[in-house]
């Protein structure tokens, strides 16, 4: 099967409708769900058959999104994560937020908080309280969505353990997994272990049982498949054990990790970037696997079409009758004109 899914960024329905992204927007449902339904009218109206919605980039899924679900603290996995150990919160009116760095540099994983201590945290107490508010609510009119999730289909998602060391330790996580490589595969299965009781604790808040996760790994790609088999793998592994079946994300050239990839268990499906070889993939995991696959920024940007049905023709080629979804995340400076095009491709077949 062949489909193809969009979402529009913040900076797109800011630019377009002059919509505000500011903290309210993140930490007031009532105002988030006004401004969603905005963009998500807008992107009705304007986009119709190519179905593209407003969510978080290789997140939000349309076909489990309606217009009665109202987004509970909808933040970055590993900003959420961040907050609960200090960071400060950076909204930014016409772009995706963002949170203080390398909260955790130069701490000891031994002086961690344990995982459940965070469930005490006010800010998990605030989105408890706005998730009660809404199933509380006179008519129960709205469905929440919590934190970690982004649409009614059960996935989780968060940040993969090493994205996330790089997000709240810097740049020293890479040189730790190579010179310090037991605090380093500590704190990520520190960083796991949270992540796993957030997800339990606001997938039972909001009665929306766990039906798969997604864990984006986006810096995958920045070190060297060794290095993705010794830290990556079974920590990942570890939570598909506990979470469920593992949609991996790695958005940058991933053609060289795909075997430690594949090590992994509970491995459901793949979110790949559009310069790694989905011919090595198919290789690798067969047709049956879900590979999801986004263009590339520069084609999207092209002034022509032909750079973008190059690449999808090319990917198309290579994946011999797989199971694949093309996805993109439409930001200002792209080309509207090679999504159409893209799309049109897609839907003839």
């Amino acid at each position: 099967m062949i489909t193809i899914s969009g979402t529009l960024s913040k900076a797109w329905m800011a630019k377009t409708l002059g919509v505000k992204f500011d903290r309210e927007y993140y930490l007031n449902p009532d105002i988030r769900y006004l401004v969603d339904s905005l963009c998500n009218e807008y992107a009705s109206e304007h986009f119709g058959d190519m179905r593209p919605f407003f969510s978080e980039s290789n997140l939000g899924q349309i076909d489990y999104w309606n217009d009665k679900q109202i987004q509970i603290g909808g933040i970055q996995p590993n900003m959420i994560l961040g907050m609960l150990l200090g960071a400060d919160f950076i909204p930014q009116n016409d772009k995706d937020a963002d949170i203080t760095p390398n909260c955790l540099a130069d701490r000891d994983p031994c002086d961690l908080p344990s995982p459940d201590s965070l469930l005490a945290h006010p800010l998990i107490n605030l989105f408890d309280e706005q998730i009660r508010r809404v199933q509380s609510g006179s008519q129960k009119q709205l469905r929440p969505i919590p934190p970690f999730f982004w649409d009614t289909s059960g996935r989780a998602a968060i940040h993969g353990t090493m994205t996330s060391a790089q997000k709240l330790m810097g740049e020293n996580i890479f040189v730790d997994m190579m010179t310090r490589p037991q605090p380093a595969s500590e704190i990520m299965h520190w960083i796991a272990e949270a992540f796993i009781v957030l997800c339990r604790h606001f997938s039972e808040m909001a009665r929306l049982p766990i039906t798969e996760v997604h864990v984006g790994e986006c810096a995958s790609c920045m070190v060297s498949p060794e290095l993705i088999e010794r830290f990556v793998v079974p920590v990942t592994s570890d939570i598909g054990d506990k979470l469920g079946p593992v949609r991996l994300h790695s958005c940058g050239p991933s053609t060289n990790h795909l075997e430690a990839f594949s090590k992994i268990t509970n491995l459901h499906s793949l979110d790949l970037g559009g310069d790694t070889s989905i011919r090595k993939a198919r290789e690798i995991f067969g047709k049956e696997m879900l590979i999801s696959v986004s263009p590339l920024p520069n084609d999207m940007s092209a002034e022509s079409t032909d750079p973008i049905l190059h690449w999808a023709k090319n990917i198309l080629e290579e994946n011999d009758g797989g199971n694949l979804e093309y996805i993109y995340h439409l930001e200002p400076g792209y080309n509207i004109n090679t999504i159409y095009a893209l799309t049109d491709f897609v839907m003839k077949g």
